[in-house]
């Protein structure tokens, strides 16, 4: 309350002395109540007083004004006034300096004196910046044996001057050229004077140990002795290491450095190293890159626990509050050796490229082996290039890639795989059907798919572990794909060829040999269709299983999130979003999660197999109907004394069992159940219209002729339940099963001595009764498929009837 009150008091006592001169002044205008009625008049008034008030306000801050604005000008003509007087001061004393009589001419006079004075002013400056230069790296070398961090600041100076001076020189036009050289050059021989030095120190500790003599046990002094220097390498470095990283950030992947300690540990074993690899030495070998790529693993081996036991603690304790501490390959010894190995193997590597260049087969082989080397140093190694958390891309992708090896590599390989895949399709067995690659139950390929799928999971394998998208996608499709569609054309060359000769034996029976109408009909021409049906089944399979592997999940959604980005332009290598969807699926680019890569590729393979599926069903009913022409021609049928209780099937009927039960104990081999039963099953439709067109409507059976053909169809049913399994013939034709029941039923004659079984007589009477009773007679005989109408049309092919 305190507060309020001093703080709001003066306001407080305006605005009570306001009310205060407001109530006077209404106690005296408004004394009666009729100073009421002239209250309106009143009102009038105080608002003129008002105005009149409000227009003085406004006159006094305009004259306010006016007056402001005339200072202002009076002091700005006295400022001008000034500077004339200072200006005339200022010709006089340069034309008495000069001697002159005009000011331009003294000016032309004094102006040399000016230049003088400022090249000499720069040329001060010049040496005192080379004076600096010299300074602080005296200073930097003096202070490096004590103390590496006190020796940083007179180099992190002379590297800000060297930074500043680039970037200002462009603005000088390019001046001092050779001043910002010999700052540069000064900067970076201080550097390595600096690293030399501590690098000095630490080589005399190495020699006290014997390194690199395996198995090395340190006393303490020698531990304590190796222990600082290495210390004092890595504290020198460490400015240099954050830097990296800050550029890191704006480069992609970068290679991580070599931390000092361990370049200078490494120089002995790259002497061993070049000593074996670099000469004339019988492991230095073109056709064997393992030799020098092993010999990495081999020193990892050699070493690894040394830097593990003496240096790994060391790291801990330098990197453990810096922003490095995620970067493997300066927190972790292993990884640090493996970085510090690296920079002697890339060397390596370039001058090993070109021995090779022209040898195709010792390329693929490098590029193999150098694949395996990139590999184990991952999985075995756990090595991730420092990148902290992603993959680390190999010396695979340094060589395809940077060095642009790729496009070279690529085609040696797809030169090789189309080489195999020729000698595969050559070879004499090639067509033969393989029953020993695929389980008994499987549809059987041929050799040639078999190989060529092995070859296809070969070429998979060798550009699995690649790093680069594009680069899996151009193997994919330059080579796997490129594959398959050779050998699909291959198929369907295959099967067109079987067309044109099955056409041609129709056009020619007689013109045709012996051999070539074996190759197209009956069992060879059958084998024939299968060995095209059972590969492209066998591939078609084979590309819907690879679409579900994981490697080809990955490589999809990735291709599948880049062509969503990007709807122009080269898409992998030369090719485009389209040309990549045209070889893969149609859905690339699609907002769905639907297709696979294989989409195109597999549906041509569908195609080709359902396509050879129908032909294989048009040659097996076109042969099977061939053998029944004899058979269809008999007419005893309607005989009224043949044998009723003979159980052997018509003579004319064996030929075409004996070929149907050939046929199927072939493709029972060849196909899986699924194709078979669906193949048997058009068979068996056929051959019920068959028997229902050429048989049953074209004859008059007695009651010895319809047992006959209930005992021919059994025949057939019971081949084909051998190898479907029971009731399956009889299944796939039940129409026929069922006008066979009714064709056979017994006449009174013979009815008394089978029970159950209504008489011939009794079915026809309610059947040609009406359609209800039709009905009623046909549910109690079982029957479900055939129509009133089709078992009236049965029963008039019994002769008992029609007489």
């Amino acid at each position: 309350m305190p507060d309020f009150a001093t703080t709001d008091g003066p306001q407080r006592l305006l605005d009570e002395e306001r009310d205060g001169r407001v109530e006077d002044y209404l106690n005296d205008k408004l004394q009666t109540d009729a100073d009421l009625q002239n209250l309106n008049s009143l009102l009038v008034g105080i608002k003129k007083q008002h105005e009149l008030l409000r227009k003085q306000d406004a006159e006094a801050d305009v004259a306010k004004a006016q007056r402001t604005s005339q200072n202002r000008a009076s002091a700005t003509l006295q400022r001008a006034k000034d500077f004339q007087q200072k200006q005339a001061d200022i010709d006089r004393r340069l034309l008495v300096v000069t001697n002159s009589e005009t000011s331009d001419e003294a000016v032309t006079k004094f102006r040399p004196v000016m230049e003088r004075l400022h090249t000499i002013e720069v040329t001060t400056k010049y040496v005192q910046l080379l004076q600096e230069v010299d300074d602080l790296s005296a200073q930097a070398r003096q202070l490096i044996k004590k103390s590496p961090t006190a020796a940083l600041k007179p180099y992190a100076r002379l590297k800000t001057l060297s930074s500043t001076l680039q970037e200002l020189q462009p603005a000088a036009e390019g001046a001092a050229p050779h001043l910002i050289n010999h700052v540069q050059e000064a900067s970076a021989s201080l550097w390595l004077q600096m690293k030399n030095i501590l690098g000095t120190e630490l080589q005399s500790t190495l020699d006290s140990i014997n390194w690199p003599k395996k198995g090395i046990e340190m006393t303490t002094e020698q531990e304590n002795n190796w222990r600082e220097c290495v210390q004092k390498l890595l504290e020198l470095q460490a400015p240099e290491l954050l830097a990296h990283k800050s550029e890191a950030n704006t480069r992609s992947a970068p290679e991580p450095l070599v931390l000092l300690p361990l370049e200078v540990m490494v120089k002995p074993l790259e002497l061993g190293f070049k000593y074996h690899f670099d000469g004339d030495r019988p492991t230095n070998r073109p056709d064997k890159p393992e030799y020098f790529l092993t010999d990495i693993f081999r020193i990892l081996d050699s070493y690894d626990s040394f830097f593990a036991r003496y240096l790994q603690p060391i790291l801990n304790e330098q990197f453990i509050e810096r922003p490095l501490l995620l970067n493997s390959a300066y927190t972790d010894s292993t990884s640090a050796l493996i970085t510090a190995l690296l920079p002697m193997l890339r060397r390596k590597i370039l001058s090993f490229l070109p021995q090779i260049s022209k040898q195709p087969h010792l390329l693929s082989h490098f590029v193999h082996e150098l694949i395996n080397f990139d590999t184990n140093l991952r999985d075995d190694w756990g090595y991730d290039g420092g990148q902290e958390g992603e993959e680390w891309k190999g010396l695979t992708w340094e060589v395809l890639v940077t060095q642009d090896w790729f496009g070279r590599w690529l085609q040696v390989e797809k030169e090789f795989a189309l080489s195999r895949y020729q000698s595969i399709i050559e070879s004499q067995d090639s067509g033969e059907l393989d029953y020993d690659s695929v389980e008994q139950s499987s549809t059987k390929p041929t050799k040639a798919a078999v190989r060529v799928n092995d070859l296809l999971e070969t070429i998979t394998d060798r550009y699995r572990p690649l790093a680069s998208f594009s680069q899996k996608l151009r193997f994919l499709i330059d080579i796997q794909i490129s594959i398959f569609d050779k050998f699909h054309a291959r198929l369907q060359s295959a099967l067109e060829a079987y067309l044109a000769a099955t056409s041609a034996v129709v056009r020619a029976v007689q013109g045709v040999s012996k051999e070539e109408r074996a190759s197209v009909e009956g069992l060879g021409g059958l084998e024939r269709l299968c060995r095209i049906y059972g590969s492209a089944e066998y591939l078609e399979k084979a590309m819907r299983d690879w679409s579900d592997d994981v490697f080809f999940l990955e490589l999809w959604d990735e291709l599948q999130d880049r062509a969503k980005k990007r709807t122009s332009g080269a898409f992998a290598g030369p090719m485009s979003i389209e040309d990549v969807a045209g070889h893969t699926s149609s859905a690339v680019g699609n907002r769905n999660d639907e297709g696979a890569l294989f989409d195109e590729t597999a549906m041509a393979y569908k195609k080709l197999r359902t396509r050879t599926e129908e032909i294989i069903n048009e040659m097996l009913i076109g042969s099977l109907k061939e053998s029944l022409r004899s058979y269809s021609r008999v007419n005893t049928w309607s005989s009224l004394n043949s044998d009723v209780s003979s159980p052997s099937v018509s003579s004319e009927l064996e030929g075409c069992l004996d070929l149907l039960n050939g046929y199927l104990s072939f493709l029972h081999k060849t196909l899986n159940q699924g194709s078979l039963r669906r193949i048997v099953r058009q068979l068996a439709l056929s051959l019920q219209t068959y028997y229902w067109d050429n048989i049953l409507h074209r004859n008059m059976f007695s009651t010895s002729g319809a047992r006959q053909i209930e005992r021919d169809l059994a025949a057939i049913w019971a081949v084909m339940d051998r190898y479907l399994g029971q009731d399956q013939g009889m299944a796939g034709m039940m129409r026929i099963a069922e006008a066979s029941s009714i064709l056979s039923l017994p006449s009174r004659e013979t009815s008394n001595t089978e029970e159950g079984i209504s008489s011939l007589e009794h079915v026809s009477q309610a059947v040609f009764a009406n359609n209800e009773q039709a009905r009623d007679m046909l549910e109690q005989l079982g029957i479900s498929i055939l129509t009133e109408s089709e078992t009236r049309g049965i029963l008039e092919r019994r002769v008992e009837l029609s007489q």
